[in-house]
């Protein structure tokens, strides 16, 4: 009997035949008041333009966008169709779930804002619903520090696995040496945006 040359990857990393990207209600009105918005606006552009290379489908969300604006335009322009919710949880838009449901994933790597309110909202309803849901710290955040904290450790301690920008694009890669290791790799070496 021969040796594996290999073992079984574990059912815990995200891959692109399993896992989808949300981007939660980045919108123009919202972000200003965000700590720390560039560095999330660069790490979800990150996101986006990663999962673009590999090909995992990346879904987004806005929240009254009457009132609170669109998408801003840096990451609207790496979407499709964005739609509208009034519900905080992305749960609750119907466009959303559908498009969600018939994309078949078993994983989903939440990301946006607001961590404590639409964010922790979508993924708590989500692993209510049996997925496996992941949340980059490094793309989400919220007005006040108290409240991002809480949220990352109220979303923990719900089932969610926390990661980072740079985590997950090298899980979602998987193996170095392709075409596509080398997009992500340029996109893990650029520089954060200044004095953010």
């Amino acid at each position: 009997m021969s040796e594996p040359r290999t073992l079984s990857r574990s059912p815990e990393l995200m891959s692109p035949a399993d896992t989808a990207l949300l981007v939660v209600d980045v919108q123009e009105k919202l972000m200003p008041l965000i700590g720390g918005s560039r560095r999330i606006i660069w790490n979800l552009r990150r996101l986006l333009d990663g999962a673009a290379a590999l090909g995992l489908k990346a879904l987004a969300t806005e929240q009254y966008p009457q009132g609170l604006g669109k998408t801003v335009e840096e990451l609207a322009n790496r979407l499709g169709h964005i739609p509208s919710k009034a519900m905080f949880s992305c749960a609750g838009c119907e466009d959303f779930a559908k498009q969600f449901v018939e994309l078949g994933n078993s994983k989903i790597l939440v990301s946006g804002i607001e961590a404590h309110v639409c964010v922790q909202q979508t993924v708590l309803d989500l692993l209510a619903n049996g997925y496996r849901v992941y949340v980059p710290v490094d793309a989400i955040g919220s007005r006040y520090a108290v409240d991002y904290e809480t949220a990352l450790k109220r979303m923990e301690s719900a089932g969610a696995t926390l990661t980072t920008t740079e985590s997950a694009l090298f899980e979602w890669c998987q193996v170095s040496g392709t075409p596509e290791f080398k997009k992500i790799s340029a996109l893990v070496r650029e520089s954060p945006p200044e004095g953010s």
